[in-house]
């Protein structure tokens, strides 16, 4: 790691050349300076796409962070949530890598800290400016590094705002060197020890006499080269790792590898921020380290390419990422997320096969009707996709020429697809269990050269979409049946009772099956007297929402026998619970109104309190006593108060999944329902329901089941 140097404040003056190469490299240069580290980088927000794009780079090699060269700004990363949250990230250590950003901590299993600001104005956000330091650093951003950086992304935004033209992120990353001197290598040519040195891109940059004789290689054949790509023994991802951690840590890292077929050479590697010292010496290994290849490879022979580690850390990754997946719209978001942005694709769809026909799963970057005329293509049809469905074969075309020749579409729906705008493309087998189950068509708008790298990676990836896309398949029909369950067993509209406005909402949770047993009803009994009721019967699966259909078939044949008592209503209830020994319980709110009194008897067990909002905007939290919840004692008894209810005024029921929030005190959640209620009652009673209902909704994650039931005597009396 360089020497820290004197704090450097970045000078307010935001004038620079046109080029955008200048803005960046001034604006990055100075930040590192001034924060004494070597690695960082520039972030773009795309013109295009919702995309940030690295832009440029310093002190990492490309390989390092190929994944990572283009994200979705919807990817869970500290430099996307930097752009979201319009805040600061910092990541201090290996940790909370892996607590914050598992999927990157599993990609880059290393110990290093990131520091992300945004460079945003009162009108644009350009991008994101990141500094990285290697082993794990302070629990907080030191005072000064933080305030450096803001002034620096503050400046690059000035700086990128005042630039005569928009600069737009490249097709790749532009790469900052920092300085190196190779003046050393007569003095390392004079010591009889190997040494050889790399650049941060893992180039041999200097061997000495000593260090080829040891490598069996002439140093103008090494010179210029990456050592696993001439020497064939160690072509070896676990030796590379080596290279990646020092080179990450900036802490020496060492290996022992066999050179074919007898030799047993000891690598140490010291690591700067210009690059690398390697040391070489002969060894006796401790352990039998990784296998070396069969067959020594001629020197004029061409090295098999091998799949570099950046390659395995996209799989690595997908991997991780798609545990999270739980339907086949979660696959779908994933894999465009993860595999567009890292291959620089600008299209996906994933084809699935059922009734003899193709369907399509899901896409991105398609239109509507390119999709639609993909969709349902007889598995009889010549295409590349169906053709990749039934040989469990990737196709690779480079351009819409080798497509073209494979297949010469003549105006086929899914030629059509094809042909748009759309000049190559990956189709790749989705086998799962050993059967083919879909194809996914990863497409670019320009001709594109597929690696041998590439080809291996995308064909990895085939495999691991399959697999999830098998798992949300299954977990979709499952859930499509538990909630048509959920769906029949509670009402379809609530009915129309004159002198009476009702509105109600319901929200699944999003943990398991994303139903439960929430539930609510609104009964007419006649002569103006109306029965509600909300409950909510524990769990999450179907046992419980078949459970909570009893109950509400239990509370509607109750309510009419019950001579307007909510408390005798309860207490049927319970027994016929307690009797049929579920094991769940359930807790509730009923009430009898009186229209034509204006008044409401109102019985509870072990449920929320209700919310009362007064014709004068008055809001209070009711206090009706309360039995023990349903189903846990037979002879339990639930007393009723009576509470005037006037014309305007609101009764709010709801469950408790509407209020109770991690790390939220409930009574603070009860007292901010309350207030949203008092300020926004005077609307109509559906845009009231939506208003108290949306927090839950636009939460990313529910814990529990929200149901909310409103009720709002009129003027007019039956």
């Amino acid at each position: 790691m360089t020497p820290v140097r004197e704090p450097w404040t970045p000078s307010d003056d935001p004038a620079l050349p046109s080029g955008g190469t200048e803005i960046l490299a001034q604006s990055l240069r100075e930040t590192l300076e001034g924060l004494g580290v070597f690695a960082g980088g520039i972030y773009l927000v795309s013109p295009d796409e919702p995309t940030l794009v690295l832009t440029m780079l310093a002190g990492w090699p490309r390989d390092f962070v190929k994944p990572w060269e283009r994200m979705s700004l919807s990817y869970p990363g500290p430099v996307s949530d930097t752009l979201r949250n319009d805040s600061p990230t910092w990541v201090r250590d290996s940790k909370e890598w892996v607590r914050r950003y598992p999927h990157t901590a599993v990609a880059m299993p290393y110990e290093f800290a990131i520091a992300a600001f945004p460079v945003s104005d009162d009108t644009t956000d350009y991008g994101v400016l990141f500094a990285l330091w290697p082993g794990a650093q302070p629990e907080k951003l030191s005072p000064h590094d933080h305030d450096h950086l803001q002034k620096c992304a503050d400046l690059l935004a000035r700086r990128l705002g005042a630039a005569p033209e928009p600069v737009r992120p490249g097709p790749g990353p532009l790469f900052l060197r920092p300085a190196f001197d190779g003046s050393a290598e007569a003095f390392a040519a004079r010591l009889p020890e190997g040494l050889c040195a790399l650049d941060l891109q893992g180039h041999l940059t200097v061997v000495n006499p000593a260090g080829a004789e040891l490598l069996g290689e002439s140093a103008e054949r090494l010179v210029g080269t990456h050592p696993w790509r001439v020497l064939p023994w160690l072509n070896d991802p676990a030796y590379e790792d080596q290279y990646r951690a020092a080179v990450i840590s900036q802490k020496p890292t060492s290996f022992v590898a066999l050179r074919p077929p007898d030799q047993w050479l000891s690598f140490r590697l010291h690591p700067d921020p210009t690059g690398i010292t390697v040391r070489i010496a002969p060894a006796r290994p401790a352990h039998d380290g990784p296998a070396a290849p069969a067959d020594d490879a001629g020197t004029d022979a061409l090295p098999v390419e091998p799949v570099r580690l950046g390659a395995i850390y996209h799989v690595v990754q997908l991997a991780a990422t798609l545990t999270a997946a739980v339907g086949v719209r979660d696959v779908v978001d994933l894999v465009a997320d993860q595999i567009m942005p890292a291959f620089g694709g600008q299209a996906l769809a994933l084809l699935t096969a059922e009734d003899g026909r193709l369907r399509v799963a899901g896409s991105r970057g398609y239109p509507p009707h390119a999709v639609r005329a993909l969709d349902r293509t007889p598995l009889t049809a010549q295409t590349p996709g169906i053709k990749t469905l039934l040989a469990g074969v990737p196709s690779f075309f480079e351009s819409a020429g080798e497509l073209y020749e494979a297949y010469p579409l003549t105006g086929s729906s899914s030629g059509s697809v094809l042909r748009g705008t759309m000049s190559a493309w990956a189709f790749l087998p989705l086998i799962a269990s050993g059967k083919p189950v879909g194809v996914c068509v990863l497409a670019f708008e320009q001709p594109h050269v597929f690696t041998p790298e590439d080809r291996n990676v995308l064909t990895s990836l085939g495999g691991l979409i399959a697999q999830a896309l098998e798992r949300a398949r299954l977990y979709d029909s499952t859930n499509e049946l538990a909630r048509g369950l959920q769906s029949a067993l509670l009402p379809h509209a609530l009915p129309r009772v004159p002198g009476l406005n009702a509105a109600a909402r319901y929200l699944p949770g999003t943990k398991g099956m994303d139903i439960g047993g929430d539930f609510y009803d609104l009964i007419p009994l006649g002569e103006g007297a109306i029965a509600a009721v909300i409950g909510d019967v524990q769990g999450h699966n179907v046992t419980a929402a078949a459970l909570m259909g009893q109950a509400r078939t239990a509370v509607r044949a109750y309510a009419a026998t019950s001579d307007g008592d909510p408390g005798q209503v309860l207490e049927r209830v319970n027994r016929l619970l307690t009797e049929l020994d579920t094991g769940l319980f359930a807790s509730c709110v009923y009430l009898h109104l009186d229209l034509a009194g204006g008044e409401a008897r109102i019985a509870r067990a072990g449920h929320p309190q209700p919310l009362l909002r007064h014709p004068d905007g008055r809001t209070e939290v009711l206090d009706i006593p309360g039995g023990l919840v349903l189903g846990v004692e037979a002879d339990a008894r639930y007393p009723h108060v009576r509470i005037p209810l006037p014309p305007d005024s609101v009764l709010a029921l709801y469950t408790d999944g509407l209020i109770e929030k991690p790390g939220i005190d409930l009574d603070d959640a009860l007292a901010e329902l309350a207030e949203r209620l008092a300020l926004f009652g005077d609307q109509s009673l559906e845009g009231l329901a939506d208003i108290l209902a949306r927090p839950a909704r636009l939460a990313g994650h529910r814990a529990d089941d929200v149901a909310v039931l409103l009720l709002r005597p009129t003027a007019a009396r039956p």
